[in-house]
This record gives C-alpha cells, sequence and structure tokens, in this order.
C-alpha cells in the first residue's frame, strides 16, 4: 500500500455499526476474506432481485411478505452500495488530459438523451 492508497472499506461493520477499514497492499488474508463476502453479497442479491420478481409477478401476496421482501430488499441494497463504494474509492485516478472526463455535452438546454417515463414501467 502506498500511501497514498485510501483504506478499504470492508463489506462488515464494528459491533457498534460503524464502518470497518482495512490499510495494506490487498494480498492478505482479510483482504481475500472481504473478497468473499463481497461476492457472496453481490450473489445474494441477484438471487433476492430474482426472487422478487417471481413473488410481485405472481400478484398473490400477502401483506406480510411484501412486508419482509421489503426488508430483504433494502438490507441487500444497502450491502450492495456499500460494495460499491468500496470498489469505487480504490479504482486508479485516471491521468489529467486537460478534459473533464465529460465527452456528453453539457444538459443546460437538454441536450442529452433522455427516456420516457414509460420506459421504466
Amino acid at each position: 500500500m502506498s500511501p497514498t492508497d485510501p483504506p478499504r472499506l470492508l463489506p462488515w461493520s464494528s459491533p457498534d455499526g460503524k464502518p470497518c477499514f482495512l490499510a495494506g497492499d490487498g494480498t492478505g488474508y482479510v483482504s481475500r476474506l472481504a473478497d468473499e463476502m463481497e461476492e457472496a453479497q453481490l450473489a445474494s442479491a441477484a438471487e433476492l432481485g430474482e426472487e422478487a420478481h417471481r413473488i410481485l409477478a405472481g400478484r398473490a401476496w400477502t401483506p406480510g411478505e411484501i412486508h419482509l421482501l421489503a426488508l430483504e430488499l433494502a438490507a441487500s441494497l444497502a450491502d450492495v452500495r456499500r460494495v460499491a463504494e468500496s470498489r469505487g474509492a480504490r479504482l486508479p485516478v485516471p491521468d489529467d488530459d486537460g478534459s473533464d472526463g465529460d465527452d456528453a455535452p453539457d444538459d443546460e438546454g437538454g441536450d442529452r438523451p433522455r427516456l420516457p417515463a414509460e420506459a421504466f414501467g
């Protein structure tokens, strides 16, 4: 780990709910354990998403089932967000080539393509 590398946000919290971080080169036991846990969290989120689609498509659910599904989806979303934050923080910073990195036109004039609301269900 170089002095400029940020510590890694781990996919678990301390007993009092605070985030846990790891400083290192990413090759140790705790790093491998964190990698495995992140993969398990992402796989679980994918399975839960498929289950949610099946449950909702069946249209034969009780309010309790929907409540439980919402709780599980919220917990899964929090896990996936934490994985994304951790991985995003570890991405290399691109070299500054003089551009702002955004090749798309500014949206102030509404130049970017937009999807109609119907595209989202």
